[in-house]
Order: structure tokens, then sequence, then C-alpha cells
């Protein structure tokens, strides 16, 4: 499925960056199995896919063989509104045997800026076009009507059309290959090796989650709005056969696009537990069942409807890992990591071409991995709750009014230590024709934590240089540029794991 989206997709976004993830669910919505590709996806499957049934079964409505429904309303598909949920059923015989699922990140769904991540907005309106689940395909016949609703509000059209296509094909996909799969080994044997897989995956979990300290760990850390600090706190209960995350502590609900829902909550949390296990096991029902995470209704990470939650998807669950990640390290020191760079730094790009078509494109930039027990942090790469590729140069260049001017590391970026952080990375662009830029990021006041005595990395920064004059912007913002305003962006690298000892100091003076 993962393949044929990106295969068949147009934007760059999900072409080259693999900005999407797809999921097979059983008859009762239980995930029973997912792709390799976004964690603050595939996490979210599970509180999604049981949103949207269970609004089925509220409006009295069901999936019929040739269906497919399309979503991107964030409060029931447990995301952020750019992430376009398409489901479909699997009938063999009027036997509903299975769900296919997949959710892409369609570069725009309309609003007021390019790439509708609005760093002004208070309310998911100001946001994009909100999608009810609804049928884009009857009866393996598409709705027209509502293809034209979308792209007309969706500001690139083209591109638009041809990524809800290969969404759609992705879907066509699983639903072939699965019905393959039943008529091959039949019904009954494919179902109960699916339930089999969930219940190897539950023992596996409860085996290991026997083996850690029991109890409870505290942590907490902030976001940024403005110059104010937005509080996650978290108290993790590890008990014989389930861990518990309860976010009571962290901040109420603001009128900025940093409010997470519960999707992403549970996601970023199930993905902290998942990154400390020691053994390989499915990530399906079996494990997710055995995670459970509380968030009060009102607060940042379970707002409530219509919150601005654009940037909850990519900066707060970026801080939810953070902060689990680090009440972990208190239950197993012998694993703790320092922070990685924390933030998405999601670049939003756009205009008008000269043929007046409107153009967006979308990048979020890796940063520093935290440094380990083990070793020095990874340097440039996607960390924690993103696993995306790059737009590489060439294909942004040759898609867009854009010149690049820098793509490397941010040397000296990682906190120092006995174990370094990794660094982030440098990437700097000029326009090339009237653009709009958007930045979502953060860590430009707090600093990636190192631990066990290790420094911070470097906070992230954002420049703009127009005509010779360099302005410092913050680290949420949208502005228009001029030709040839170029932008620089410079990620933060990784803390750093333990204190430095004498011969690694000597070391360093030797080599300058």
């Amino acid at each position: 499925m993962g393949i044929a989206l990106k295969r068949s997709a147009i934007s760059p976004n999900i072409k080259e960056r693999m900005d999407h993830s797809c999921a097979v669910v059983d008859a009762q919505g239980n995930v029973v199995a997912q792709a390799e590709h976004i964690p603050v996806h595939l996490g979210s499957f599970r509180i999604g896919i049981r949103n949207t049934l269970k609004w089925l079964e509220e409006h009295n409505q069901t999936l019929e063989e040739g269906d497919m429904l399309i979503l991107n309303d964030p409060y029931i598909s447990g995301t952020h509104l750019n992430d376009v949920m398409i489901m479909a059923p699997v009938y063999q015989s009027n036997d509903l045997l299975a769900y296919v699922v997949n959710k892409a990140h369609n570069v725009d769904v309309g609003g007021p800026v390019f790439g509708s991540m609005n760093p002004n907005a208070k309310t998911i309106f100001e946001e994009g076009f909100v999608i009810p689940p609804t049928k884009i395909q009857r009866g393996n016949e598409i709705n027209r009507e509502m293809v034209a609703l979308i792209t007309e509000n969706f500001k690139d059209r083209e591109t638009a059309i041809g990524d809800l296509n290969a969404q759609m094909a992705a879907n066509r996909t699983g639903i072939s290959k699965i019905k393959d799969l039943f008529q091959r080994y039949g019904s009954q044997d494919v179902t109960k090796g699916w339930d089999k897989a969930i219940e190897h995956a539950e023992q596996l979990a409860k085996t290991e989650f026997g083996e850690w300290r029991k109890g409870e760990f505290e942590a907490f850390d902030f976001l940024e709005k403005d110059h104010e600090r937005i509080r996650i706190s978290v108290i993790l209960r590890v008990e014989q056969d389930k861990i518990t995350a309860d976010f009571a502590g962290t901040s109420e609900q603001v009128e900025y696009p940093i409010n997470a829902v519960f999707g992403v909550s549970y996601s970023a949390t199930a993905y902290a537990v998942r990154s400390f296990m020691k053994i390989d096991l499915p990530t399906n029902e079996g494990f997710y069942r055995l995670v459970e995470v509380s968030a009060p209704e009102g607060s940042l990470l379970n707002p409530k409807k219509p919150a601005a939650v654009s940037a909850g998807n990519t900066e707060t669950a970026q801080r939810i890992a953070d902060v689990v990640l680090s009440a972990l390290g208190k239950c197993m020191p012998e694993k703790a990591v320092a922070n990685s760079s924390g933030t998405m730094m999601s670049t939003l790009v756009g205009g008008k071409r000269k043929d007046g078509r409107l153009w967006a494109y979308i990048e979020t930039i890796g940063g520093g991995n935290g440094a380990r027990p083990t070793g020095p942090g990874v340097s440039g790469v996607q960390s924690n709750m993103t696993n995306t590729m790059n737009t590489p140069i060439e294909i942004a260049e040759r898609e867009y009014p854009l010149f690049f001017t820098a793509y490397k590391l941010r040397e000296n970026s990682g906190g120092s230590g006995k174990f370094k952080g990794g660094e982030g990375i440098i990437r700097s662009f000029k326009v090339l024709s009237p653009t709009m830029v958007s930045i979502i990021g953060d860590r430009f006041l707090i600093s990636p934590k190192g631990v066990f005595g290790g420094a911070p990395g470097k906070h992230a920064t954002v420049r703009i240089i127009r005509k010779g004059r360099i302005r410092e912007m913050p680290s949420k913002f949208s502005e228009m540029l001029e030709p040839q305003d170029e932008v620089i962006i410079m990620t933060s690298g990784g803390g750093g794991y333990g204190k430095r000892n004498s011969s690694n100091q000597q070391r360093a003076s030797k080599h300058g």
C-alpha cells in the first residue's frame, strides 16, 4: 500500500518525502499491521479508526463494498487537517473481512496560508478546510461532487487530485492483496492468524514490562508560545503488565496551533514506550492495549473542538515524546538518552506561478539526535515523531521558484559530554518571486537537554535576509517575501550524554 501511494503521488511531499502511512485493520477496528512509516500517524490510527467507526454507528451509516471514506477532521482522524485519511472496507461474499486505511499529508488543504499550517490560528477554521467522514467513493464510483468540493478549497488543484487518487489507489492495492490472502488460506485461518499475531504482541509486551522497574516516574518540559512557556507534564506508571501515562499536570488548551488532539498524545506516548523496549514485536493492537493514556479534556493534549491543532501534530508531538522518554529514563537510567532536536521545523512556502496557478511546498527539517549511553547522537536526521525523507534540492528547484543556498550540518550545535549530541542542519534558500513563508518550529528559547551532566544542544534559529539586512525571526511566524529574500533555517543539535572526563578534554584541546 505504501509503495503504491508513494509511486503514484504527485506532490514531492509524498513521492519524495514519503509523508504518508498505511495500515490494515480487522473487522472490529483493531490494528493488525502497519507499514514502517510516520510514527505520529501510526499510533494515531488506533484512535482515528475507532473514532471513525463510532461516528459511522452514531450516524447510522455503513461502508459497503466499493465505498471509500475520506476525512481530515482532527478531532476524529486523530492528527491534523493536512493528514487526509481515506478508509475502505474489505468484503468477501458479503462478509466484512477488514479495513484498509492510509493517511497522507496533503501539502495544502485550504486556509489563509500556503501549506495550511497557520502559525496565527486560534481555531481549526483558520487552518484549512474541515472534511467530516464522507464517502469519496460509492460502489466503486467516484463521488465527483465531493472531489469538486475538495479541489475548490485546496489551493493546488492538480496536486490535490493527484494525491487523492494515489491514496485511493493505495487502498485498492490493499483490498486486492487482502482478498488474495483470504482466498488462498481461507477466512477462518487468516482471521485466526491475525488474532494470534495480536495475542503474541500482547504477550511479548507483558513479558518486557514485567522486567521494568515498577513505580511512578515524573517528567516535564515546555513548548514556546511567543515568550511564554506552555507546560507538558507526565506521571508515568509502570505496572507488571501495562504502562499508564497521566498528563494531568499539563497546561490548558490555548488559542494557538500547538494543541494536540488525543490521537497525537496517544501516538507520541506509545512511540516513546515502544522505543525503550529491547525486544522486537509487532506494533499492533496487542501492544497498544497495554499503553493507557489520559489527559484532561480541555487541556493542551486533549483540547475541545475547534481549538487549532496543526502544530500539535508536529511540535507538541515531539515534546510529548521528549517528556515520556525522560520519564522512562528515570525508570531505566541505563537506557536514558539526551533530548533530540525536539522540533520538526515545518517550513511552508507558496505563491502564484506566472500562469496564475498557485503552488505550495512544505519541508520538515531534521536536526541532531540526543547522545546515548553507547555513543554520540546521530547528526542531521529526522528524530522521534517524524520519519520522513527530505525533498532533494534538485526536485524542489525544478518544481518551485526557489534557489537553495545551503544544505549542510550545523557544526558544533550538538551538546558536549562524554558522548556528544548530534549536529543540527542548516538549510537556506532564496525565493525567486513574491512568496509567503510560514514556519512553525520550537526549541528557539529552550535548548534540548543533556543527561547525566551532558551539555544542552544549541537552540534553533531562523533568519531572513533582505537586501543585506538580517532579521532574527521567532519560532512561529508568517511573512511575505520579495524576490531574492533569503531564509536561513538552523535546527537544534541534540543534548550530550555524561560529563566529559579529563582525557576527553585534553584530546579536544589538542585538536582545537
